[in-house]
């Protein structure tokens, strides 16, 4: 059924981005970590951040009008609340996603031209420049598989395996959840060379770092390594087209051993494309940050994982966000 859309409703939609650039601009400037200490005036504000001070002051202003700050006595400050969330200590913080978030915007933002032709625009470096960028992604997917890893893991139950192949494994949570998950096993964490720091720090963190061997590469370009029972695809897919996926898959089957397992998580969308919500909206935020991702079907993702030679494929959860899990299994063992 229809909505019954009014005028003021698609407005409402029309000016969704207005609280979500505010947003953006604070987390870019690191604004709640600098109001974390005490509250501040204005133009101590704009001497710690280097920012204008009318400038600066409608932007504090329409954060307290958003309830994102509060101020008393021509004094800004964070809600004790959320400070947590959106300064950089702190291990509930978000702000990596924050931050990602404010990257995605200003690709979002040419979402017409890309319409036009096809091609998403030129990536250009957030206002901390690439490496920023890159810690900023790799702990937004920290931010946001940390608190369901656990759940999400129990899909694959029984689960048993010697040795895990984590491709994409971004700063390690996954490669961390699996090792908790089956003491006595242990894993490779294949990423990109810039991502390979932020894996090291993190499985030390963790206090898995004798368990975990790191490897660098290209998963589209590169032979994975070899030797893992279980390979684990996580958030991967969807960068890709799906020639790339069975490029990929392909590649992965080659690096297990026979009997091996391959687990993939990600957004699956029903056979019309249109839900879940999350998944139709995440396929535009593919069609302005690749040349050829999506979100993809249980029907597709099975095809794909066959072509590339993989049997007894299965959805094993489905899920509206992006904890839907698949597996598939390689001949042999």
């Amino acid at each position: 059924m229809s909505r019954n859309w009014t005028a003021d409703d698609v407005l409402q939609l029309a000016r969704g981005y207005q609280a979500a650039c505010v947003l953006a601009a604070a987390a870019d400037l690191d604004l709640f970590t600098c109001l974390g200490e005490k509250p501040l005036g204005v133009r101590e504000v704009a001497g710690a951040l280097s920012c204008e001070s009318r400038a600066v002051t409608i932007v504090l202003d329409a954060l307290v009008a958003l309830e994102l700050l509060e101020k008393g006595d021509g004094r800004y400050s964070v809600p004790p609340g959320l400070l947590p969330l959106l300064a950089q200590r702190g291990p509930g913080s978000i702000l990596a996603m924050a931050r990602h978030q404010a990257n995605c915007l200003r690709r979002w933002a040419q979402l017409t031209q890309v319409a036009r032709t096809g091609r998403p625009p030129e990536r250009q470096a957030g206002p901390d420049g690439w490496e920023a960028d890159t810690r900023s992604f790799i702990g937004a997917m920290h931010d946001i598989s940390a608190p369901v890893a656990r759940e999400v893991i129990r899909g694959l139950e029984p689960l048993a395996f010697h040795l895990l192949l984590d491709v994409g494994g971004a700063s390690g949570t996954w490669t961390a959840a699996f090792l908790a998950a089956c003491p006595g096993s242990s894993a490779i964490l294949f990423d990109l060379p810039e991502v390979i720091p932020l894996a090291k720090s993190r499985v030390a963190e963790v206090g898995m770092g004798d368990r975990v061997r790191l490897a660098a590469g290209d998963f589209l370009k590169d032979p994975l390594p070899a030797g893992a029972d279980l390979a684990w695809v996580s958030a991967i897919i969807h960068q890709n087209s799906r020639e790339q996926n069975r490029a990929l898959f392909a590649s992965v089957l080659r690096s297990l051993v026979p009997g091996g397992r391959i687990a993939i998580r990600d957004t699956l969308m029903d056979p019309s494309r249109t839900s879940p919500v999350a998944g139709a909206l995440f396929a535009v935020n593919m069609l302005v940050g690749t040349e050829g991702g999506g979100t993809y079907t249980f029907d597709e993702v099975r095809e794909d994982l066959e072509a590339a030679g993989f049997r007894e494929v299965a959805l094993l959860r489905r899920d509206p966000a992006m904890n839907s899990l698949v597996a598939g299994k390689k001949p042999g063992g």
